[in-house]
């Protein structure tokens, strides 16, 4: 196995790259090692994958819980695991750092952090707050003894706010604050995402599966896109084909769809 420095340094290189990575997202330890074996060459977490998988919403999932779970991933895998840590679980500078410092600890080669509060109750913070945030998670993972890629996160457009201009604004602030990455789940389209790429100078995640988002991976390289993730997406195919086929064992008592 490779240690966490060696992971680290690996997953800091892909995004050096001319051409986009796929960094798709288990849930749980077994999918992690099935994507291992098919030959992905990093993984990263899905808050919303794993808090189905135990029963429990989107954002109702603690930091100690989220961050045992992504310890688990980082052991069971010889790939380097990024994990999403959701707002940070915390509000405060000094408690997004802190988040940080223990992703580390859990064996992780990078995590992201988005702008919007826990629970998204509330649209995302104030950008002056929010690029402030970014900042002490930064910090932290600088002073770490190894790589640690901080990937900060607009989500205007997953909050219902597809305001181009401000997440623009925000993800060049988080670049300013020293983010190793920058991700605005929910863009869709090539001049949306094009216009990101050439506004912000820092490699630029994209979350593909979205309805309507037809792209494939030499489209967004070309672009100039440097990650490419599925987020909940491949939790959810699995969760709809079970469904799918539990439904008809309850409703016409057959067992047709598990052969399919």
């Amino acid at each position: 196995m490779k240690n966490q420095s060696e992971k680290a340094a690996i997953f800091r290189a892909l995004h050096e790259r001319d051409r986009a990575f796929i960094i798709p997202n288990p849930w749980d330890i077994g999918s992690a090692k099935m994507l291992e074996a098919l030959g992905f060459e990093a993984l990263a977490t899905t808050s919303w994958g794993f808090a189905y998988s135990i029963g429990k919403a989107d954002g109702a999932v603690d930091r100690d819980t989220m961050l045992a779970h992504a310890a688990q991933l980082a052991a069971a895998t010889d790939l380097p695991v990024s994990a999403d840590l959701e707002n940070g679980y915390a509000d405060e500078p000094a408690g997004v750092a802190e988040t940080v410092r223990l992703a580390a600890a859990a064996g992780l080669a990078g995590c992201s952090i988005e702008d919007l509060p826990l629970g998204r109750e509330a649209g995302p913070y104030d950008i002056d707050f929010a690029a402030a945030r970014v900042r002490a998670a930064v910090e932290a993972a600088r002073a770490l003894p190894f790589s640690f890629v901080l990937t900060a996160r607009a989500e205007n457009f997953i909050a219902d706010r597809p305001d181009l201009a401000d997440t623009i604004a925000r993800l060049r602030a988080f670049a300013d604050a020293g983010a190793d990455v920058v991700y605005a789940p929910g863009l869709r389209t090539e001049e949306e995402i094009g216009a990101v790429v050439r506004a912000v100078d820092r490699p630029l995640n994209v979350l593909v599966g979205l309805a309507g988002m037809t792209m494939t991976l030499d489209d967004l390289s070309r672009i100039g896109v440097r990650r490419i993730s599925v987020g909940s997406g491949l939790a959810r195919v699995a969760y709809s084909a079970a469904r799918s086929v539990a439904t008809e064992m309850h409703e016409r008592g057959s067992f047709a769809g598990l052969s399919r």
